[in-house]
């Protein structure tokens, strides 16, 4: 299949590397070319929560990119995407996206994808927040960026935890206008009754 779309990709070291390697999954047949970079801590969580190699987990993106490489394409405005994805999104992170601080090519990557006026939506996990994570949370969203928290939707009757994370990134991929099979979506295929 012919790639037409570039999506970025983030993985930050929170919790929660399972949404990152589900939304790659399900992009891997689309027409979206994915371009992953991963941090040192996402590296570190992979390994302490999936069974996921390091090459395994990069296999399922189209491009990589190690996390110093700031001279690679993510780092310029001039490298046409449909926007970014951070998953999950750590508070570390956040904060550097927040105060345009971009030590990282993860945190670049970001910085170029609002300043070219373009989607990012960061998954952020932590709980409970403190008020330095609330008031980033509001610097990036005045900035262009949605906040996304990965919330399940108890509407969809998951069975599983798969299930959760498919319904969340289904969501996730709607933000960029991209649509899989199976998303189930209030007042479509749950929460209507059906007429006579």
């Amino acid at each position: 299949m012919i790639k037409t779309r570039r999506l970025v990709v983030g993985i930050s070291g929170a919790t929660g590397i399972v949404y990152a390697s589900r939304l790659l999954e399900l992009l891997k047949p689309t027409n979206v070319e994915t371009h992953l970079v991963v941090s040192r801590a996402g590296d570190i969580t992979r390994s302490q929560e999936t069974d996921l190699t390091s090459e395994r987990l990069r296999a399922l993106a189209d491009v990589t990119y190690t996390i110093g490489n700031i001279a690679a394409p993510l780092a310029s405005g001039s490298f046409k995407t449909i926007g970014m994805v951070v998953l999950p999104c750590s508070m570390k992170t956040l904060a550097e996206i927040a105060t345009g601080l971009s030590e990282s090519l993860l945190s670049r990557a970001a910085d170029v994808t609002l300043k070219e006026r373009r989607r990012l939506v960061l998954m952020v996990r932590e709980t409970p927040l403190n008020l330095i994570h609330l008031r980033n949370m509001l610097s990036v969203t005045e900035a262009g960026a949605i906040v996304f928290p990965p919330v399940p939707a108890f509407y969809t009757e998951p069975t599983s935890i798969e299930d959760m994370v498919t319904q969340t990134v289904g969501r996730i991929l709607d933000l960029f206008d991209i649509e899989l099979p199976g998303i189930r979506r209030w007042g479509e295929d749950v929460g209507m009754e059906k007429s006579d």
